[in-house]
């Protein structure tokens, strides 16, 4: 996968989880997790490689908190129109 997407889970109507795929090689697996953030929980490869962002709190997390972390990461930071799905299923 060479671009980043976001997914949201929902269940009944309500965002329960969301997760912010990263780019990666195929068959990239996550080794270990870390909460960087309160409800923002980022997946890494075996290599230390960031795969994604668990984010484990969809109608509290902020887009400030978010490209926080992925400005840690040494990701792009999102947009308000890439973010706007997340904002609006809360």
């Amino acid at each position: 996968m060479s671009q980043s997407y976001l997914e949201i889970t929902f269940r009944r109507g309500i965002p329960i989880a969301a997760y912010y795929y990263l780019p990666r090689s195929p068959g990239q697996k996550s080794y270990r997790t870390q909460q960087i953030e309160p409800g923002l929980v980022v997946d890494f490869s075996r290599s230390g490689k960031p795969l994604g962002i668990e984010i484990t709190a969809p109608v509290s997390v902020s887009l400030t908190a978010l490209n926080r972390v992925l400005a840690e990461l040494g990701q792009p930071k999102l947009t308000r129109a890439e973010f706007a799905p997340l904002q609006h299923a809360a």
